[in-house]
Protein backbone atom coordinates (compact mmCIF):
# COMPACT_ATOMS: atom_id res chain seq x y z
CA UNK A 1 0.00 0.00 0.00
CA UNK A 2 1.30 3.47 -0.95
CA UNK A 3 1.07 6.38 1.69
CA UNK A 4 0.55 9.18 0.54
CA UNK A 5 1.79 12.88 1.14
CA UNK A 6 -0.67 15.12 3.24
CA UNK A 7 0.27 18.54 4.45
CA UNK A 8 2.55 17.55 7.19
CA UNK A 9 4.50 15.39 5.17
CA UNK A 10 4.80 18.44 2.42
CA UNK A 11 5.65 20.82 4.97
CA UNK A 12 8.65 18.34 6.67
CA UNK A 13 9.87 17.53 3.81
CA UNK A 14 10.43 20.96 2.61
CA UNK A 15 11.94 22.08 5.75
CA UNK A 16 14.23 18.66 5.94
CA UNK A 17 15.48 19.96 1.96
CA UNK A 18 15.18 23.62 2.98
CA UNK A 19 13.39 23.98 -0.03
CA UNK A 20 11.32 27.24 -0.36
CA UNK A 21 9.07 26.95 -3.45
CA UNK A 22 9.81 29.70 -6.15
CA UNK A 23 7.71 31.76 -8.50
CA UNK A 24 10.46 31.08 -11.06
CA UNK A 25 9.88 27.64 -11.36
CA UNK A 26 6.67 27.91 -11.03
CA UNK A 27 6.54 25.46 -7.54
CA UNK A 28 3.25 24.62 -5.85
CA UNK A 29 3.11 21.21 -4.30
CA UNK A 30 -0.33 19.38 -4.01
CA UNK A 31 -0.61 18.12 -0.55
CA UNK A 32 -4.28 16.80 -0.70
CA UNK A 33 -4.60 12.91 -1.24
CA UNK A 34 -7.93 12.99 -2.87
CA UNK A 35 -6.90 15.41 -5.32
CA UNK A 36 -4.14 13.16 -6.41
CA UNK A 37 -6.43 10.19 -6.19
CA UNK A 38 -9.05 11.94 -8.68
CA UNK A 39 -6.28 12.76 -11.36
CA UNK A 40 -4.75 9.69 -11.22
CA UNK A 41 -8.66 8.22 -11.91
CA UNK A 42 -8.98 10.68 -14.14
CA UNK A 43 -5.44 10.06 -16.32
CA UNK A 44 -6.70 6.42 -16.51
CA UNK A 45 -3.63 4.71 -15.93
CA UNK A 46 -2.83 1.48 -14.88
CA UNK A 47 -0.66 -1.21 -14.38
CA UNK A 48 1.68 -1.71 -17.99
CA UNK A 49 1.77 2.36 -18.52
CA UNK A 50 4.18 4.34 -18.83
CA UNK A 51 3.58 7.44 -17.35
CA UNK A 52 6.24 10.31 -18.00
CA UNK A 53 5.50 13.03 -14.80
CA UNK A 54 6.80 16.57 -15.38
CA UNK A 55 7.72 18.36 -12.35
CA UNK A 56 7.34 16.06 -9.72
CA UNK A 57 8.45 18.16 -7.02
CA UNK A 58 8.35 16.28 -3.55
CA UNK A 59 6.17 13.41 -4.75
CA UNK A 60 2.55 13.84 -4.17
CA UNK A 61 1.38 12.69 -7.85
CA UNK A 62 4.27 10.36 -8.40
CA UNK A 63 3.22 8.15 -5.04
CA UNK A 64 -0.19 7.91 -6.53
CA UNK A 65 0.40 7.27 -10.16
CA UNK A 66 2.77 4.46 -8.77
CA UNK A 67 0.02 3.81 -6.37
CA UNK A 68 -1.93 2.52 -9.92
CA UNK A 69 0.57 0.00 -10.79
CA UNK A 70 1.94 2.21 -13.71
CA UNK A 71 5.72 2.68 -14.28
CA UNK A 72 6.58 6.64 -13.86
CA UNK A 73 9.46 8.54 -15.79
CA UNK A 74 9.56 11.56 -13.76
CA UNK A 75 11.24 14.69 -15.25
CA UNK A 76 12.37 16.83 -12.21
CA UNK A 77 14.67 20.27 -12.68
CA UNK A 78 15.55 20.88 -8.91
CA UNK A 79 18.53 18.95 -8.12
CA UNK A 80 17.73 18.70 -4.62
CA UNK A 81 14.15 17.49 -5.44
CA UNK A 82 15.39 15.27 -8.25
CA UNK A 83 17.74 13.54 -5.61
CA UNK A 84 14.93 12.98 -2.83
CA UNK A 85 12.12 11.31 -5.00
CA UNK A 86 13.79 8.12 -5.23
CA UNK A 87 14.41 7.75 -1.37
CA UNK A 88 10.63 8.67 -1.04
CA UNK A 89 9.26 6.12 -3.28
CA UNK A 90 11.36 4.06 -1.20
CA UNK A 91 9.83 5.30 2.13
CA UNK A 92 6.44 5.48 1.41
CA UNK A 93 6.14 3.10 -1.52
CA UNK A 94 8.83 0.40 -1.19
CA UNK A 95 6.78 -2.60 -3.63
CA UNK A 96 6.67 0.47 -6.10
CA UNK A 97 9.84 1.89 -6.23
CA UNK A 98 11.38 -0.22 -9.26
CA UNK A 99 8.56 0.94 -11.48
CA UNK A 100 9.92 4.87 -10.81
CA UNK A 101 12.92 6.35 -12.83
CA UNK A 102 14.10 10.15 -12.00
CA UNK A 103 15.63 12.25 -14.71
CA UNK A 104 17.22 15.78 -13.50
CA UNK A 105 16.71 17.35 -16.57
CA UNK A 106 14.90 20.39 -18.42
CA UNK A 107 11.49 19.31 -19.71
CA UNK A 108 11.50 21.54 -22.59
CA UNK A 109 14.84 20.04 -23.74
CA UNK A 110 14.10 16.48 -22.99
CA UNK A 111 14.64 14.19 -25.76
CA UNK A 112 12.61 10.76 -26.50
CA UNK A 113 16.45 9.13 -26.28
CA UNK A 114 16.82 10.26 -22.74
CA UNK A 115 13.65 8.82 -21.40
CA UNK A 116 14.62 5.25 -19.93
CA UNK A 117 11.20 3.82 -21.78
CA UNK A 118 8.70 5.40 -24.18
CA UNK A 119 5.92 6.91 -22.00
CA UNK A 120 2.31 6.48 -23.60
CA UNK A 121 0.90 9.11 -20.90
CA UNK A 122 1.62 12.54 -19.48
CA UNK A 123 0.30 13.09 -16.02
CA UNK A 124 1.75 16.29 -14.52
CA UNK A 125 1.13 19.30 -12.22
CA UNK A 126 2.80 21.72 -14.60
CA UNK A 127 4.70 24.80 -13.34
CA UNK A 128 2.06 27.79 -14.91
CA UNK A 129 4.62 29.66 -16.77
CA UNK A 130 6.03 27.20 -19.30
CA UNK A 131 2.82 24.65 -19.41
CA UNK A 132 1.70 25.11 -22.97
CA UNK A 133 5.49 24.93 -24.14
CA UNK A 134 6.26 21.76 -22.35
CA UNK A 135 3.19 20.17 -23.64
CA UNK A 136 3.68 21.34 -27.16
CA UNK A 137 7.35 20.23 -26.82
CA UNK A 138 7.09 16.84 -25.17
CA UNK A 139 4.19 15.95 -28.21
CA UNK A 140 6.57 16.59 -30.56
CA UNK A 141 9.73 14.73 -29.22
CA UNK A 142 7.90 11.67 -28.08
CA UNK A 143 5.65 10.27 -30.82
CA UNK A 144 5.07 7.58 -28.27
CA UNK A 145 3.14 9.78 -26.37
CA UNK A 146 -0.96 9.55 -26.91
CA UNK A 147 -2.44 10.75 -24.45
CA UNK A 148 -1.94 13.74 -21.22
CA UNK A 149 -3.81 14.82 -18.16
CA UNK A 150 -2.22 17.97 -17.14
CA UNK A 151 -3.14 20.53 -14.12
CA UNK A 152 -2.37 24.30 -15.47
CA UNK A 153 -3.67 27.90 -14.74
CA UNK A 154 -7.37 28.44 -15.35
CA UNK A 155 -6.87 30.58 -17.80
CA UNK A 156 -4.36 28.69 -19.60
CA UNK A 157 -6.31 25.20 -19.87
CA UNK A 158 -9.50 27.41 -20.91
CA UNK A 159 -6.49 28.74 -24.16
CA UNK A 160 -5.79 25.47 -24.32
CA UNK A 161 -9.16 23.78 -24.91
CA UNK A 162 -10.97 27.03 -26.79
CA UNK A 163 -12.64 26.11 -30.25
CA UNK A 164 -12.80 28.66 -33.35
CA UNK A 165 -14.91 32.22 -32.92
CA UNK A 166 -13.42 32.16 -28.85
CA UNK A 167 -12.28 35.58 -27.44
CA UNK A 168 -9.33 33.16 -25.99
CA UNK A 169 -8.95 31.08 -29.26
CA UNK A 170 -5.68 31.45 -30.14
CA UNK A 171 -1.97 29.94 -30.63
CA UNK A 172 -1.90 27.30 -27.85
CA UNK A 173 -5.13 26.27 -28.92
CA UNK A 174 -4.26 25.72 -32.56
CA UNK A 175 -1.04 23.89 -32.34
CA UNK A 176 -2.81 21.25 -29.72
CA UNK A 177 -5.37 21.10 -31.89
CA UNK A 178 -3.09 20.03 -34.89
CA UNK A 179 -2.20 16.97 -32.65
CA UNK A 180 -5.64 15.96 -31.43
CA UNK A 181 -8.57 16.64 -29.14
CA UNK A 182 -8.22 19.14 -26.04
CA UNK A 183 -10.97 19.39 -23.18
CA UNK A 184 -10.98 21.21 -19.82
CA UNK A 185 -12.14 18.32 -17.37
CA UNK A 186 -12.01 19.87 -13.94
CA UNK A 187 -11.29 22.63 -11.65
CA UNK A 188 -9.16 22.29 -8.39
CA UNK A 189 -9.08 24.57 -5.90
CA UNK A 190 -6.45 26.46 -4.42
CA UNK A 191 -6.39 25.00 -1.26
CA UNK A 192 -4.94 22.07 -2.12
CA UNK A 193 -1.47 23.49 -2.92
CA UNK A 194 0.98 24.59 -0.78
CA UNK A 195 1.82 27.52 -1.01
CA UNK A 196 -1.55 28.48 -2.12
CA UNK A 197 -1.05 30.04 -5.67
CA UNK A 198 -2.66 33.37 -6.47
CA UNK A 199 -4.54 32.05 -9.35
CA UNK A 200 -7.24 29.12 -10.05
CA UNK A 201 -5.91 25.54 -11.73
CA UNK A 202 -7.89 23.12 -13.89
CA UNK A 203 -7.48 19.59 -15.10
CA UNK A 204 -7.00 19.64 -19.45
CA UNK A 205 -7.31 16.20 -21.23
CA UNK A 206 -5.70 15.49 -25.04
CA UNK A 207 -5.02 12.43 -27.00
CA UNK A 208 -3.12 12.33 -30.22
CA UNK A 209 -5.32 11.76 -33.08
CA UNK A 210 -5.01 8.39 -34.52
CA UNK A 211 -4.11 9.90 -37.89
CA UNK A 212 -3.23 13.38 -38.07
CA UNK A 213 -5.42 16.47 -38.80
CA UNK A 214 -3.11 17.35 -42.13
CA UNK A 215 0.02 15.80 -44.00
CA UNK A 216 1.11 19.46 -44.26
CA UNK A 217 4.67 20.41 -42.44
CA UNK A 218 3.88 21.12 -38.38
CA UNK A 219 6.74 23.57 -38.75
CA UNK A 220 5.29 25.49 -41.88
CA UNK A 221 1.93 25.51 -40.14
CA UNK A 222 3.00 26.67 -36.72
CA UNK A 223 4.90 29.53 -38.13
CA UNK A 224 1.47 30.26 -40.38
CA UNK A 225 -0.30 30.06 -36.79
CA UNK A 226 1.95 32.44 -34.93
CA UNK A 227 1.76 34.87 -37.86
CA UNK A 228 -2.02 34.76 -37.71
CA UNK A 229 -2.27 35.72 -34.03
CA UNK A 230 0.11 38.08 -33.76
CA UNK A 231 -1.60 40.58 -34.86
CA UNK A 232 -5.32 38.78 -34.22
CA UNK A 233 -7.50 42.70 -34.42
CA UNK A 234 -6.18 43.05 -38.20
CA UNK A 235 -7.61 40.83 -41.09
CA UNK A 236 -6.26 37.35 -42.02
CA UNK A 237 -5.09 39.65 -45.34
CA UNK A 238 -3.14 42.23 -42.92
CA UNK A 239 -2.22 39.99 -40.54
CA UNK A 240 -0.21 37.57 -42.82
CA UNK A 241 1.39 40.26 -45.09
CA UNK A 242 5.28 39.56 -43.39
CA UNK A 243 4.18 35.55 -43.49
CA UNK A 244 3.01 35.56 -47.69
CA UNK A 245 5.46 38.63 -48.64
CA UNK A 246 2.57 41.39 -49.01
CA UNK A 247 -0.48 41.99 -48.25
CA UNK A 248 -1.94 41.12 -51.54
CA UNK A 249 0.17 37.70 -51.63
CA UNK A 250 -1.62 37.23 -48.65
CA UNK A 251 -5.13 37.61 -50.29
CA UNK A 252 -4.30 35.37 -52.80
CA UNK A 253 -3.71 32.31 -50.96
CA UNK A 254 -5.98 32.94 -48.54
CA UNK A 255 -8.81 32.66 -51.77
CA UNK A 256 -7.13 30.17 -53.42
CA UNK A 257 -7.60 28.50 -49.55
CA UNK A 258 -11.00 28.97 -49.88
CA UNK A 259 -10.74 31.38 -46.94
CA UNK A 260 -11.96 35.16 -47.16
CA UNK A 261 -9.31 37.53 -47.31
CA UNK A 262 -11.55 39.56 -44.40
CA UNK A 263 -11.59 37.06 -41.93
CA UNK A 264 -9.90 36.83 -38.65
CA UNK A 265 -7.57 34.17 -37.10
CA UNK A 266 -9.46 33.26 -34.38
CA UNK A 267 -12.09 31.95 -37.11
CA UNK A 268 -10.19 29.58 -38.40
CA UNK A 269 -10.28 26.15 -36.85
CA UNK A 270 -6.89 23.52 -37.63
CA UNK A 271 -8.07 22.57 -41.27
CA UNK A 272 -8.28 25.91 -42.66
CA UNK A 273 -4.92 26.51 -41.00
CA UNK A 274 -4.03 23.50 -42.95
CA UNK A 275 -5.81 24.15 -46.31
CA UNK A 276 -3.74 27.79 -46.00
CA UNK A 277 -0.42 26.44 -45.36
CA UNK A 278 -0.75 23.78 -47.93
CA UNK A 279 -0.73 27.27 -50.42
CA UNK A 280 2.77 28.40 -49.08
Amino acid sequence: MVELLGPVEIRGMAAELDVRPTKKLGQNFVHDPNTVRRIVELAGVGAGDVVLEVGPGLGSLTLGLLDSGADVVAVEIDPVLAARLPRTAAERAPEAVSRLSVLEADALRVKAADLPAAPGSLVANLPYNVAVPVVLHLLAELPSLRRGLVMVQTEVADRMAAGPGSRIYGVPSVKLAWYGPARKVAAVPRTVFWPVPNVDSALVSFERSATPVTDVDRTTLFDLVDAAFSQRRKTLRAALAGWAGSADRAGELLTAAGIDPRTRGEQLDVTAFARLAAQA
